[in-house]
């Protein structure tokens, strides 16, 4: 049977097996694809204990109020007093990141949140709370400087990730795992998720080839995420040939996802042998927060491109 492996996004997430199930009836609801009736299998990638203390609740980011969009952020994510004592360089990549995003400025020091957001940024766009909005796009530069720096991170007492290390190692586990199963094989990845599976797709070969991946709500755009990349990435050659080869690579956003800055097509930015070979598929999503996965996931644009990846 065909198998569709998950890469979850920014911000803590409930326990591994309730967030698989999330994204499965997200997909299936309104008459949806139901991975189960046409035998397709699935499993998640999740890692968001490397960077979380324990599961959010079972209702958190599912998007329906901003109440249940703060269950998923921690003090602790939400602080980046730890810039104050990383090197300059660090210092300099979240900075010119918050920039990408819609933040004319952060604020590193504790305590302080005014952090100021951008006039006719993505993220000003975004119908939330300016201090949510502030908060969710603190844990978007945590997440991603700890991934992309291979930070040193203890999560809980006694445990301690090399972050990037550990994230990639459960990435090409769970990618061998679903070449178990009959083809095709798909990786569908949100958010910090989709540089996770472009990450070690582009650079990892330890595991068998994919037939397809889908891009969901994608930062790969962005200028900083792409200087982080292994090997160095390239616009005319960012296509990870050796482990998708010529097959599909579908790339879903939304223009108000402030997670996909000012340049949410990417098609010009991963080219395959010099041409644009991505499909960008722009969708809208509803309601206040434009990234949520399940507003995602319930999108006939994005059914339509993995049906076309299951076939």
């Amino acid at each position: 049977m065909a198998h569709v492996t998950f890469i979850h996004g920014i911000s803590n997430k409930p326990d591994p097996a309730t967030l698989l199930e999330q994204w499965r009836v997200a997909l299936l609801d309104d008459d949806g694809i139901d991975l189960a009736a046409l035998g397709v299998s699935s499993s998640m990638v999740y890692w968001a204990d490397v960077l979380y203390s324990q599961p959010a609740p079972t209702g958190a980011a599912q998007e329906s109020n901003a109440l249940e969009l703060e269950q998923g952020l921690d003090e602790q994510a939400t602080d980046l007093a730890w810039l104050l004592a990383a090197p300059s360089d660090e210092r300099a990549f979240v900075a010119r990141l918050a920039a990408d995003v819609g933040l004319d400025s952060v604020v590193f020091g504790p305590g302080d949140r005014s952090d100021v957001i951008a006039p006719d940024s993505p993220l000003e766009a975004v119908p939330l709370p300016a201090p949510l909005k502030r908060r969710l796009m603190r844990v978007f530069l945590r997440d991603v400087h700890h991934y992309l720096f291979n930070a040193t991170f203890s999560p809980r007492p006694g445990e301690t990730y090399q972050v990037r290390d550990e994230v990639r190692a459960r990435t090409v586990r769970a990618l061998r795992e679903g070449a178990d199963n009959r083809r095709p094989h798909v990786i569908l990845c949100h958010s910090m998720g989709t540089v996770i599976g472009y990450d070690v797709l582009a650079d990892i070969a330890e595991f068998p080839a994919i037939d397809a991946l889908i891009t969901v709500g994608s930062p790969l755009g962005l200028s900083e995420v792409q200087a982080g990349l292994t090997p160095p990435w390239t616009a005319a050659d960012g296509w990870p040939t050796a482990r998708l080869g010529d097959r599909y690579w579908a790339n879903v956003y939304d223009r108000l996802d402030p997670v996909c800055g000012l340049d949410p097509r990417i098609a010009h930015d991963y080219r395959w042998r010099g041409a644009d070979r991505i499909s960008d598929i722009e969708v809208s999503n509803s309601g206040s927060w434009h990234h949520g996965i399940a507003k995602y996931l319930g999108q006939p644009a994005l059914r339509n491109a993995l049906q076309l990846a299951l076939s």
